[in-house]
C-alpha cells in the first residue's frame, strides 16, 4: 500500500489510538474473558509511553487517519545464569482497524517494529497472541515468527 504513512505516535494521535484499543480490547476479551475486560486509555496512558526512551507507538495512517498501531517496548533479558545478555524488542500491542484488516496493514507495522528494533540494537522480536486467535497466529508466522514457549496457567 502506497499510500500508507508510518512515524511514531505524538499525543495528538490519542483520540485516534484510543478507537483502535477499544478494537483491541474487544478481540482480547471475547478470546479471554477470564482475564481481559474493556479498558479506558487516557492521556497519561499515552504521554508515559512517549515519553519514556524504552518504548514508542508507531502508527500507520493513510491521508491523516490512523488506522494501525504497534506499541513497542525495549527490553533486556532477564540477569540469570542460564539465559544470554540480549536485547529484545516486545510488541506490546498491534492493532489494525477492523475495516483495515487483510491489506497489508499489520504487516507493514510489523517491518516498521522489526526495523526500529534493528536501529535500537536489539537481537530479536517477541510478542504473545491468543492460542484462538487463529487469524492472529497465521499473520504472525507469516511475518517470521515461531512459537518458541508456551505459557500455561491453572485456574483456581
Amino acid at each position: 500500500m502506497n499510500n500508507v504513512h508510518i512515524r511514531l505516535a505524538n499525543m495528538d494521535d490519542a483520540k485516534q489510538l484510543r478507537h483502535l484499543y477499544f478494537e483491541l480490547d474487544t478481540d482480547s476479551v471475547k478470546y479471554q474473558p477470564e482475564h481481559f475486560v474493556m479498558g479506558y486509555r487516557n492521556d497519561d496512558f499515552f504521554s508515559s509511553i512517549l515519553q519514556d526512551d524504552n518504548q514508542d507507538i508507531i502508527v500507520a495512517e493513510i491521508d491523516g487517519k490512523v488506522i494501525g498501531f504497534s506499541h513497542v517496548m525495549i527490553l533486556k533479558q532477564k540477569n540469570v545464569a542460564c539465559l544470554k545478555p540480549q536485547t529484545v524488542i516486545y510488541i506490546q500491542d498491534l492493532g489494525v482497524l477492523e475495516s483495515e484488516r487483510s491489506k497489508g496493514i499489520g504487516t507493514i507495522l510489523m517491518d516498521a517494529s522489526k526495523e526500529y528494533g534493528k536501529r535500537k540494537g536489539a537481537d530479536f522480536i517477541r510478542t504473545q497472541v491468543f492460542p484462538q486467535n487463529i487469524d492472529g497466529m497465521r499473520f504472525y508466522e507469516r511475518n517470521g515468527f515461531c512459537e518458541m514457549m508456551k505459557t500455561i496457567e491453572c485456574q483456581f
